[in-house]
């Protein structure tokens, strides 16, 4: 593992060990070779199943019917391939999974914090694979159905036009007003989407974010964004670090910056139900869970939760 940012630290879904030996996609007999005695998991509209903290494998010979997506190899040179499926492949296989009789479908939301390093890894490469290719069928330029190529890597049609995975650029900052100890206080929203559903129940908040837009940097999308969600002006944006995340393709760069808690909050109805400051001493008790406190924070397998982590402990 790589530790990154300020933390000393790996984000939750930054950890991976995969070795994705790009140069073997193209390689067809070695791709067919290596499926043999691969380690297969199976994805359905973002789930995988999970036996306790591991993922379930189904080996090559009992996979299911799909396109092969080539992962990559650990590091005794197993290889690792995801296949779109039903997950009731896997449970209902013959002979039986190990594992599968006990797991659950969950998805990186849920369980990606709890991964190891290999398995955050695969976890988040098949997701991010399976999406791409759900919402590739056809080429844009030309209508053409589409076909995989390349380990799952490439798309072609008929006509000669090929596809790759793109990565959607996206910053995510958790803004703060730069005075350490207890009292010292962090800006976060509520986005109206968590209005309803289960975070209704108990307000769920977390840090502003944004994507990239055309002809625009990072910082310069931070600036942006803050200013157009909740009307805050900041400076002295530090980069933290990024983390993949396949919902449905992005790469979320993660900063911290400097606003004043004496200036007006002007949440973006549409898309921000409320804004506030809190202070490390509440996200601290938010952090433990204590029902007095009366708020939620982000997931621990979002970069959100992460950068308030960072913040929270003097990073």
């Amino acid at each position: 593992m790589v530790d990154v940012g300020s933390s000393g630290a790996a984000p939750p879904l930054a950890r991976s060990t995969l070795d994705r030996v790009a140069h073997r996609r193209t390689d067809a007999a070695w791709l067919a070779s290596a499926w043999t005695h691969s380690r297969v998991l199976v994805v359905e509209n973002g789930r995988a199943l999970v036996d306790e903290n591991s993922l379930v494998f189904m080996p090559a010979a009992q996979a299911p019917a799909g396109d092969r997506l080539f992962l990559g190899v650990d590091g005794d040179g197993t290889a690792y391939f995801a296949v779109a499926a039903p997950l009731s492949t896997v449970t209902s296989a013959d002979p039986p999974v190990p594992g599968a009789d006990r797991a659950r479908p969950q998805g990186l939301r849920e369980v990606g914090h709890r991964l190891n390093n290999l398995e955050a890894g695969v976890m988040m490469t098949a997701v991010a694979l399976a999406n791409w290719h759900a919402s590739h069928g056809f080429g844009p330029a030309t209508g053409m159905a589409t076909r995989a190529n390349d380990g799952g890597w490439r798309r072609t049609d008929d006509n000669g036009s090929d596809l790759w995975p793109r990565t959607d650029p996206a910053v995510i900052v958790l803004v703060h007003d730069g005075v350490s100890g207890p009292e010292g206080r962090c800006l976060l929203g509520r986005n109206v989407a968590w209005t309803s559903g289960p975070w209704a129940a108990i307000p769920r908040y977390s840090c502003l974010a944004g994507f990239v837009e055309p002809g625009e940097s990072a910082e310069q999308t931070v600036v942006r964004e803050v200013a157009e969600e909740v009307g805050a002006a900041v400076t002295g944006l530090h980069y933290i670090a990024s983390q993949p995340w396949p919902y449905p393709g992005s790469l979320m760069l993660g900063f911290h910056a400097l606003a004043d808690p004496a200036m007006p909050l002007r949440p973006d109805p549409t898309e921000i139900a409320d804004a506030r400051w809190f202070t490390r001493t509440e996200i601290a008790a938010a952090e433990t869970g204590e029902p007095e406190v009366g708020f939620g924070i982000s997931m621990p397998s979002s970069i959100a939760h992460y950068l308030i982590m960072v913040w929270l402990r003097g990073g």
